[in-house]
């Protein structure tokens, strides 16, 4: 709690610009404590399910370790053994269901105590993460930011793939879809908040970066 009550009271500045500003947020290890598409995998199909289909995935995960898949490919593999041949209406509303009952214990509240400073200022907070749309859009618009930008499972006539719609929101993607949802550079200023090697191309984006914090550093 000490920590808590700290950040809340050195807030950051405001930065005196006549440009719009953009605060933009990761989701895992940012604005929660860890990864969250596993708990949404135990969520959905239950601890014993789970764990016995990332029993069938191991070969997966250690070819991926080894370099001979990417994360993408890893990724899509992992969706396709959990949720492929399932109606995506189905999946949408257990996403639903899983923001609404679950993320709230997976947050920082120090992280959202931040996220709750930019919106008070009048900035406009965007979600940019890698995790899935079916529970992280939901989230996002019950909590408050403008947008989200997020991986998205793709279906063919309402019935999920496993594949995955463009490419997994992560490095490069982030910056990508940033752009291309709010335009060029040099029209806003940018806060942007990350965790990992995953977020090194927003971080270095933005004129105000924080990496694996919330506070300016002093001095």
């Amino acid at each position: 709690m000490d920590c808590i009550r700290k950040s809340s009271k050195r807030q950051i500045r405001d930065p005196k610009v006549e440009k719009p500003i953009v605060a933009a947020f990761d989701f895992d290890g940012t604005l929660t404590y860890h990864d969250t598409l596993f708990y949404f995998l135990l969520y959905t199909h239950g601890v014993v399910k789970a764990f016995y289909y990332f029993f069938f995935l191991l070969p997966v995960f250690i070819a991926y370790l080894i370099g001979k898949i990417d994360r993408q490919r890893t990724k899509e593999k992992v969706l396709r053994c959990f949720f492929s041949g399932r109606p995506i209406n189905i999946v949408r509303k257990k996403g639903e269901a899983f923001a609404k009952e679950k993320l709230q214990h997976h947050l920082r509240p120090e992280a959202m105590q931040r996220f709750q400073w930019h919106l008070k200022q009048g900035h406009r907070c965007i979600l940019i993460s890698a995790s899935l749309d079916v529970y992280l859009q939901p989230w996002s618009k019950m909590v408050g930011f403008q947008e989200s930008l997020t991986s998205r499972l793709a279906d063919e006539n309402g019935i999920v793939t496993g594949k995955l719609i463009a490419n997994n929101c992560r490095g490069p993607e982030k910056v990508r879809r940033l752009q291309e949802l709010i335009g060029p550079r040099e029209g806003y200023y940018l806060y942007a908040y990350g965790d990992s090697d995953g977020d090194q191309e927003l971080l270095a984006l933005a004129e105000a970066s924080f990496y694996r914090k919330f506070e300016e550093s002093s001095g």
